[in-house]
């Protein structure tokens, strides 16, 4: 398997996890409440779970890939920037930037690899 399909499954699985944790999760429901978003949660952890399977789909339908590789590096520009809001430490912040490099990985790998 390629580094970047290896990249590309972590990732997907991550953001699915992620996403169900948003539902079931009571640290990950104080952790919405923290960043002020506790609304929002059920809306946000769909669209980890769309991203997540997205990437995942993209094996299978090459165009997901793009789309959802964008999409997830949004949220995680969205994510540092609300966790720099409310001063977070930079290794809160580091997972979230973390996933916008390799999801760019993913992305540059799609379009020019």
């Amino acid at each position: 398997m390629e580094p970047t399909a290896i990249i590309t499954a972590f990732t997907g699985i991550s953001f699915i996890a992620y996403g169900i944790n948003s539902f079931v999760s009571k640290r990950m429901i104080r952790e919405f409440k923290r960043w002020g978003l506790a609304e929002k949660r059920k809306a946000i952890g769909v669209c980890q779970c769309i991203g997540g399977f997205g990437l995942l789909l993209g094996f299978e339908f090459n165009i997901a890939i793009p789309i959802s590789a964008v999409f997830i590096i949004i949220m995680m520009l969205v994510a540092i920037l609300v966790r720099i809001q409310i001063r977070d430490n930079i290794s809160d912040i580091l997972p979230a930037i973390a996933y916008v490099l390799l999801c760019a990985i993913i992305l540059y790998d799609h379009l020019y690899g």
